[in-house]
């Protein structure tokens, strides 16, 4: 499982925490698979992002993390006065409607994109700060604005190695990445390195309709993940 979900993230750039984390679980309590999921995503994201480095683009990275650092204390605020079960639960039917939507082939693009990245970095960020769930806005908005796979992969990869990388120190000083779970992310490692660069050769051959099709459907999964979460189903 950690191969294939490896696998779709070489591919597209997204969902591998989606795909493992539910499998994790069954055989780990859920804290221990948060820490090596984040530090295998980092490992991940590095290998996808030193094969389509050339395709990023900085300036759109920087807009999305700095909006995402404001909007995130505002997420984390609501997360205190609000019940999280309902917010994920609305947060959830919110991406999983504009996922559908999309591939009904729903879209209009922003013709001020610049403009339009703080929004959706801020958003990006509030859902961070209050449910963990901050792929969805930057994803459904480079798919609206049909921003080319490999500038889509290597965006959206670099955006989260960032935010993963802000996390790290945060992970290390309340305690979650300990030895125990540093040996059991490198038990795990090779698995996943080899999922990686088998998603990163099919990428090349892979149609712009069927990747963002792909893309589409894994955030209308991680919609419904939330939702289920919310409902407490999982």
């Amino acid at each position: 499982m950690i191969f294939l979900a490896a696998l779709n993230a070489g591919l597209t750039g997204i969902g591998y925490a989606l795909i493992s984390l539910p499998i994790l679980i069954i055989f780990l309590p859920p804290k221990p698979v948060v820490s090596i999921i984040l530090i295998l995503s980092i490992i991940l994201n590095l290998i996808v992002l030193i094969e389509a480095r050339r395709s990023v683009d900085l300036r759109r990275i920087w807009t999305l993390i700095a909006a995402g650092v404001v909007g995130m204390p505002f997420g984390t605020h609501l997360l205190k006065v609000a019940d999280v079960n309902l917010l994920k639960v609305l947060i959830g039917a919110v991406i999983t409607g504009f996922a559908l939507a999309l591939m009904k082939g729903f879209s209009r693009k922003v013709k001020h994109e610049k403009l339009a990245l703080l929004p959706v970095g801020l958003t990006s960020g509030f859902l961070n700060g209050a449910t963990a769930i901050c792929g969805p806005p930057v994803i459904l908005f480079f798919t609206n604005q049909g921003v080319e796979k490999q500038a889509f992969r290597a965006n959206v990869v670099a955006y989260f190695l960032i935010l993963n990388m802000f996390t790290i120190p945060y992970f290390i000083l309340n305690g979650l990445i300990t030895p125990p779970i540093i040996q059991a992310s490198l038990t795990l490692a090779p698995a996943m390195i080899l999922g990686a660069v088998s998603g990163i050769i099919f990428s090349r051959r892979v149609r712009e309709d069927i990747f963002r099709r792909i893309v589409l459907i894994i955030v209308a999964l991680t919609g419904l993940f939330s939702i289920a979460a919310g409902l407490r189903l999982l």
